[in-house]
């Protein structure tokens, strides 16, 4: 038997998974670590940290499993998108990682857009300028510790810097190099114009591969720490929603995913380069060669019913845990009581801002029509329609664009309710189903990383081969007519509430 290994690099600590030929879970292990805020707004993390969980997650599955090394073909590496890695001419990490959800960069997209212009950014890049991607990072770290700069050798993203750490190899691959802000997304390589624009040094920027192709090989220090076998091949990878859309099968025209975790996203494959020319949802290469992936985000998917679940559900917490059940299970069982539309009564769930369509980071959180008729279980409700509202707002942006996302997956944390894939299933009036493996990105690495050592022909085949189905929801044609009304009523309140947002940003 052939196995292969996906390590699923994210924000809150590292997994790394061994998988049989057939996608099936060997063993797996999880390492957390920090993540650092010395300013408010700011995000960092320490790439020391990322490799030593890779290293020991990976000698950990090696050599508690008692699979025999020279068995396990290929290694493919998920990871938190948009980071900052700056190595010097020793291949010493210069200051730690400022990573995606870090805020400082306002005045570098205002640079963006000044020296490069909004248009130009997303006819080259796809997207607009925005704080959270690398580019914006790059010139914060010119702009405001230029010595730091000066010392700058390498540019990579998180999961590359373990890449390079296992194999020696400077490399990235399509689908995280998208986040970047540096790539010609359309072309699939790093744009000279942009740079040339930017006076960033291409030399600094990684060699760019597709994400089942062989980036190098584990080194013999490498093999040494892990228990790898020397030589074993570490294919491409991919950002962590690519990787998540190949662990779910979402490789093909029609195929899509929604993901509720923190945030929300919808994440569409297409076989053409399709940018929206307002830059309200994202376009990325794919994990698979020659295509693509829309992706619509919403801030305060997930953060919506935990920030609910933290103040307003103490006694359900306490039930739970004598129960032995999950907190979210009862709260799932309190809001079905609630009819569609939660006796009119909406919710916006913008507690971070929002991103699609709406690019507003002075948004805020609104329950809208609260009257003395409604109880917690009514909001309850409310706060898991105003999410599912929202991630309408990204599938109706891409069938705006011409984009048939009729075959809806479900994933992440919240995929895991069945009242909010059902919510989903109405309002998208599509089928939702849930893929029968939970493993989602390290299982998309796993399989990348077999196409590459020749297990299957193709992703695409791959998918066919190993990914199955576990649930399905259908639209309940009833609902979907309520949810239709309410989420006219939704999209309204944005463009009335715009400006008020903007005055309450600006009181002292």
């Amino acid at each position: 038997m052939k196995y292969a290994i996906g390590i699923d690099l994210g924000t809150s600590g590292t997994k790394t998974v061994l998988f049989d030929r057939e996608g099936n879970v060997i063993i797996s292990k999880t390492i957390e670590y920090p993540m650092y805020q010395p300013k408010n707004g700011y995000a960092e993390q320490d790439p020391a940290d990322w490799y030593n969980a890779a290293v020991n997650t990976v000698k950990y599955c090696v050599t508690q499993s008692g699979v025999d090394p020279k068995d396990i073909v290929g290694v493919g590496i998920s990871g938190q998108m948009h980071g900052l890695v700056m190595l010097d001419e020793k291949n010493d990490v210069i200051r730690k990682s400022i990573i995606w959800c870090d805020q400082r960069t306002a005045d570098e997209v205002e640079q963006l857009n000044r020296e490069v212009g909004r248009e130009k950014l997303i006819e080259i890049t796809a997207n607009p300028a925005l704080t959270g991607w690398t580019l914006a990072k790059i010139l914060w770290v010119r702009n405001k510790e230029p010595e730091n700069y000066a010392r700058c050798r390498h540019i990579l993203l998180p999961k590359d810097y373990v890449r390079f750490m296992f194999t020696g190899e400077y490399a990235t691959e399509v689908s995280d190099a998208s986040g970047m802000q540096l790539l010609d997304v359309k072309n699939r390589k790093f744009s000279k114009e942009l740079c040339s624009m930017l006076d960033i040094d291409m030399s600094m920027l990684p060699k760019v591969y597709e994400s089942c192709e062989i980036t190098g090989r584990i080194t013999k220090e490498a093999a040494a720490l892990t228990g790898l076998a020397e030589g074993t091949i570490v294919c491409g990878g991919a950002g962590d929603n690519a990787a998540a859309a190949v662990g779910t099968g979402v490789v093909e025209d029609g195929k899509a995913f929604t993901t509720i975790g923190t945030s929300g996203v919808v994440f569409a494959h297409t076989s053409a380069p399709n940018i929206d020319p307002k830059g309200r949802v994202h376009t990325c290469c794919a994990a698979v060669p020659g295509a693509w992936h829309i992706m619509g985000v919403t801030q305060g998917a997930g953060l919506s019913l935990k920030w609910f679940r933290d103040n307003f559900c103490a006694a359900e917490k306490q039930t739970a845990a004598l129960m032995g059940v999950d907190e979210y299970y009862l709260m799932d069982k309190e809001a079905e009581k609630v009819p569609a539309g939660s006796n009119r009564l909406i919710y916006l769930p913008y507690l971070m801002g929002e991103r699609t369509p709406h690019l507003d980071p002075d948004a805020r959180g609104v329950f809208f029509g609260l009257s003395a008729i409604h109880t917690k279980r009514d909001m309850l409700r409310a706060v898991m329609e105003g999410v599912a509202f929202s991630l309408r707002d990204c599938v109706e942006i891409c069938r705006e664009m011409d984009m048939n996302v009729s075959d809806m997956m479900a994933c992440g944390g919240g995929g895991s309710s069945p009242l909010w894939r059902q919510m989903l299933a109405d309002l998208y009036n599509c089928p939702v189903k849930t893929a029968r493996s939970k493993e989602g990105p390290a299982l998309g690495v796993a399989i990348l990383a077999l196409v590459a050592a020749g297990e299957y022909d193709s992703v695409q085949a791959a998918c066919k081969a190993i990914i199955g189905t576990d649930k399905i929801c259908e639209p309940i044609e009833d609902e979907a007519k309520v949810y239709d009304a309410y989420y006219k009523v939704y999209t309204s309140l944005y463009p009335a509430l715009r400006e008020n947002y903007k005055a309450l940003a600006s009181v002292e």
